[in-house]
């Protein structure tokens, strides 16, 4: 049920000059790229930043200590590391390599590969920033403060990966069998891009225009569907061949005919060079909350550990990028209530199953309620009206003008329940003209990450992990938090609104950077590329890479090899192949576990001391 505003004891801010955080201050302390985010959001949210001096900064490796204070609030506490102490988790290669996020980027090559950008810090950092919010979410509703939130790098990771971990807990196999292969094409003279569309009949009048093979259409609809889940495309060559016989004005004009979508790839100079510098999330003000006469507020059930408990949100999510925003507010206390077409999300037939249930849809959308809206229909669209009345978050992820041309934008909404947290999860965020469909792989070409992905020397592909929808609904969750915050600390309902761009440029920011100076933005040829060993395969830290190289490992096995490199004081661990393997993994600080239907189910990603 909706809750009432403000039980801490800070005065209220004119909303239009308000921000979440005003009148917060913060000390920050501990490795820069796992406090990165952190500094750089919190600042963006309007509280007053002190980086640690350099005497306080911890080394690679170690923890560091974020505290917030002031505004009315007793401190809330956060803590940020790599992993436990000795598991040999101490930077973002040997993360990768733990998690699995080194296997399943690597799918497309045939071997694993490390992300040359620091994904799981980046993602590390939201979600730390998420706690701290939850935190002050929680003493404003009348809840207790917690003890310190700890979030690690190794807990973000399986979290990236958790569709892909429990595909591979599932009780049938793959549809579509991974191997090697994959976008991007390209053209006769010379230009790569990546191809989008939901259609398989686009798809087929594409190739069509381009005199493709028959054969060669109909083989490559599957694997091109299925890239999303199993983060490869093993696609007939002769795809690739036609795109080769083609200009890039005619692939262009097959597109517009068919009605599917292509993006030339774009470089990370091309990307700094129109970068606006916005945040990755918006936030507006909706209505003045109804006010709440003496006595009427109910005491609040937040507790330290899930701050959100009492709180609805209502879920009209598909795919990744909205489902996995409101499964963090889950985990933090929220109920969540899925807005699921009539006769239920089709996404819970997709193999491979647990139970009969998909087990991708399960990590996902696993202790949410559901009922079924035709959204179409006025009469449910009044039912809607009426679950919006009495929640206090709607979040969704339609396609762009879809919830106005229903009337259930947010002014719309707000009239129903001025209190409001109205999010949308989206693509672009309508800062980019011209933007192509707003999915990951095609905002990952348009925006550089799949320059920035892989390290100098490589072609820019796009990583086939879904990068962009995970770390998109990292941001969905921290833009909700934060509105959640704002009404609290204001009194009115508040729009959110988070996209893959914002994503993407918190991901690429240091690559951006190094572009605007006219440094090389790219990560040296070779970079977090991983040895091969007799048995397996090992990663060296980001720091010991450039000296593993010059010990030959390939006859060793891999505990022998590990062996050699740290008795010269080098720090390497083994890369995860089989994502089934994590289950008894003794280097994650937290346990995988199954769940009602027998689906693998990773840790939750904060931790309280």
């Amino acid at each position: 049920m909706a809750s009432s505003p403000t039980a801490h004891t800070a005065v209220r801010r004119p909303l239009d000059t308000a921000r979440p955080l005003d009148a917060i201050r913060c000390d920050i302390g501990g490795p820069e790229p796992l406090t990165r985010v952190v500094s750089d959001h919190l600042r963006r949210l309007g509280a007053t930043v002190k980086d640690g001096a350099p005497g306080d900064i911890a080394p690679d490796g170690a923890p560091g200590d974020i505290a917030l204070d002031g505004g009315g609030f007793a401190p809330v506490l956060a803590r940020t590391a790599w992993g436990t102490e000795g598991s040999g988790i101490e930077d973002e290669a040997t993360a990768q390599a733990v998690t699995g996020v080194m296997a399943v980027h690597g799918r497309r090559h045939g071997t694993p590969r490390g992300l040359a950008v620091d994904y799981l810090a980046t993602a590390t950092g939201v979600l730390t920033v998420q706690g701290l919010l939850a935190g002050l979410v929680g003493q404003a509703r009348g809840g207790p403060a917690a003890p310190v939130r700890t979030t690690t790098a190794d807990r973000a990771g399986l979290l990236t990966v958790s569709q892909y971990l429990a595909a591979a807990g599932a009780d049938e196999p793959e549809a579509v069998e991974p191997a090697p292969g994959g976008p991007p094409f390209t053209s006769a003279d010379g230009v790569l891009f990546e191809l989008e569309t939901l259609d398989p009949g686009a798809w087929a009048a594409f190739w069509r225009a381009l005199e493709a093979p028959a054969d060669a259409i109909r083989a490559g609809w599957r694997p091109f569907q299925f890239r999303y889940a199993t983060a490869c495309a093993p696609f007939p060559v002769d795809l690739h061949e036609v795109t080769r016989r083609h200009p890039w004005a005619r692939i262009r004009q097959a597109a517009a005919r068919s009605e599917a979508e292509v993006c030339r790839l774009r470089t990370l100079a091309e990307r700094a060079a129109e970068d606006d510098g916005a945040d990755p999330w918006s936030l507006r003000a909706l209505g003045q909350a109804r006010p709440t006469a003496a006595g009427e507020r109910p005491a609040t059930t937040a507790t330290a550990d899930r701050p959100l408990a009492g709180l609805t949100v209502l879920e009209a999510g598909r795919r990744i990028q909205a489902p996995l925003a409101a499964h963090l507010l889950g985990l933090l206390g929220a109920r969540v209530i899925r807005i699921e077409p009539p006769g239920g999300d089709p996404l819970r037939g997709m193999p491979p199953a647990c139970d009969g249930i998909s087990a991708r849809w399960l990590a996902l959308n696993r202790g949410k309620e559901a009922v079924e809206v035709d959204i179409k229909a006025p009469g449910d669209r009044t039912r809607l009206r009426e679950l919006v009345a009495e929640a206090d978050v709607f979040l969704h992820n339609w396609a762009p003008g879809k919830a106005a041309e229903l009337q259930l934008d947010a002014e719309h909404l707000a009239t129903v329940n001025p209190s409001l947290v109205y999010a949308y999860t989206g693509g672009w965020a309508d800062r980019i003209d011209d933007a192509p469909m707003g999915t990951d792989f095609m905002v990952q070409a348009r925006t550089g990450v799949g320059e920035a992905a892989h390290p100098a020397g490589e072609p820019p592909v796009p990583s086939l992990m879904t990068l962009l929808d995970v770390l998109g609904g990292l941001h969905g969750t921290e833009a909700v938090l934060a509105g959640l915050l704002l009404r609290e600390r204001t009194g009115h309902g508040v729009r959110v609104e988070s996209s893959l761009l914002g994503a993407a440029d918190t991901l690429l920011a240091p690559a951006l950077r190094r572009a605007a100076t006219g440094a090389g933005p790219r990560r040296t040829a070779g970079f977090r590329h991983p040895l091969r060993t007799s048995d397996g395969w090992i990663a060296p830290s980001d720091n010991s890479a450039a000296a593993a190289t010059a010990y030959d490992v390939s006859g060793m096995c891999t505990e022998d090899a590990l062996d050699q490199l740290r008795g010269h004081g080098l720090t390497a661990t083994a890369v995860t192949t089989d994502l089934s393997a994590l289950h008894h993994d003794p280097r994650l600080s937290g346990p995988i576990g199954r769940d009602a239907h027998g689906a693998p189910a990773v840790p939750d990603p904060w931790s309280l001391a």
